[in-house]
């Protein structure tokens, strides 16, 4: 579904991705982790154009959609395929980026009625349906200011849902919910991975990692540092780098009397 050629990103003089390469089949979750400022949710915004590439190439389904360097000089992109692109590939942020002046069923019924222009009588009953699957139909009509973090994240992965993607990206979805809070969105993504979607997760939660992926990939210094299947990544990691990674984060949950588990 989604292929990275030797992606390069620049912010100034930080090389944030170093020759990045990754393939995401149809529906396989992998799951992206590493330390932080290793360049994990800028791979995750090159993915969906959020941020665009100094050099490198994206495929879509096999077609480009962001062209490589040319004769030492970058092609312009096809802002269609961009475009085309965010319609196909979802993304949740780690801020719920709602609509604060909206209800929660218009800001998932407005993307699908003015971009894809679904009429407001389908619009309104997939958001339902969406809201059944996020746990949230009581809420269709409440405004973001009187829903907790959790079930305002739960609403952001509706709204993402409502334009029928393809894929799904999901960039640290816990990481400003507390800690009661971070179960219920997990139990959403779940669901979707059950269901068979396409996700991509940039997550620091590593039992959800171990528990629901088909590949964990480890970024270090703006590098893929090594990949695997859960199993093998937790239990014979092959490179220093990643077993420094599993080491820190078995000397973190003995630190917090387990209550992280990696």
């Amino acid at each position: 579904m989604i292929r990275l050629e030797r992606v390069n990103k620049y912010f100034g003089s930080l090389h944030a991705l170093k020759d990045v390469s990754l393939n995401v089949a149809k529906g396989e979750v992998v799951s992206v982790v590493g330390p932080s400022g290793s360049g994990k949710s800028t791979m995750l915004r090159c993915m969906n154009h959020l941020e665009t590439m100094d050099s490198g190439t994206m495929y879509f389904d096999e077609t480009p959609v962001v062209s490589p360097r040319k004769s030492g000089a970058r092609r312009a992109d096809d802002e269609k395929a961009i475009e085309m692109l965010r319609t196909k590939v979802g993304m949740v942020f780690q801020s719920f980026n709602l609509f604060a002046h909206l209800s929660v069923l218009d800001n998932i019924t407005v993307a699908p009625v003015h971009v894809r222009g679904v009429s407001i009588s389908e619009a309104t009953h997939d958001a339902h349906a969406l809201l059944d699957k996020v746990g949230l139909q009581a809420k269709a009509h409440a405004y973001p200011h009187q829903l907790s973090g959790g079930q305002q994240q739960r609403v952001a992965i509706a709204r993402a849902l409502a334009m029928r993607p393809q894929v799904m990206l999901f960039d640290e979805v816990t990481s400003a919910l507390d800690p009661e809070l971070v179960g219920e969105v997990l139990r959403v993504m779940r669901t979707l991975a059950n269901e068979g979607m396409t996700m991509v997760v940039v997550t620091h939660e590593m039992g959800f990692a171990r528990e629901v992926s088909d590949r964990i990939v480890l970024m270090a210094d703006g590098r893929i540092v090594e990949e695997g299947s859960p199993a093998a990544f937790f239990e014979s990691p092959q490179q220093p780098r990643t077993q420094d990674f599993l080491r820190s984060l078995r000397e973190r949950n003995r630190q917090l009397g387990g209550a992280v588990s990696p």
